[in-house]
């Protein structure tokens, strides 16, 4: 039996992702020269990486000329969104208050990350 398709971004398609959402539309060779250095993508597994992100509705495609040109229909923020909800449900016993707690357990958040996360939360009230 087929494995079920995720929802979320994969490392790769984030990557793909992230040159679509600096970008706003691109061609698969734009993508591909987008991308950082050392990525080393070939257009063919570009190509597949665009197709399944246009499957699972992150992107869509017009046809200009004789080349599809992509654009992103998830938003970055609504992406981050969905991620953390995915991580909350997947670890967290779907609580974010655990999520939360958890992260600020990190002992590498400085103080004056700790202050903006405390204004944050005091605005939130």
């Amino acid at each position: 039996m087929p494995r079920k398709k995720s929802l979320t971004l994969t490392e790769a398609e984030l990557r793909l992702m992230n040159v679509l959402w600096e970008k706003g539309t691109a061609s698969v060779g734009d993508v591909v020269e987008a991308l950082p250095k050392g990525a080393d993508l070939a257009y063919n597994s570009v190509l597949t990486t665009m197709r399944i992100l246009e499957q699972k509705g992150y992107i869509r495609h017009k046809k200009t000329g004789r080349a599809f040109v992509y654009y992103p229909v998830v938003a970055r923020n609504q992406a981050s969104e969905s991620e953390i909800r995915y991580l909350a449900r997947r670890f967290f016993n779907d609580s974010r208050e655990l999520l939360v707690l958890n992260l600020l357990k990190d002992e590498s958040l400085d103080e004056e990350e700790l202050k903006r996360i405390r204004q944050m939360l005091d605005e939130r009230i």
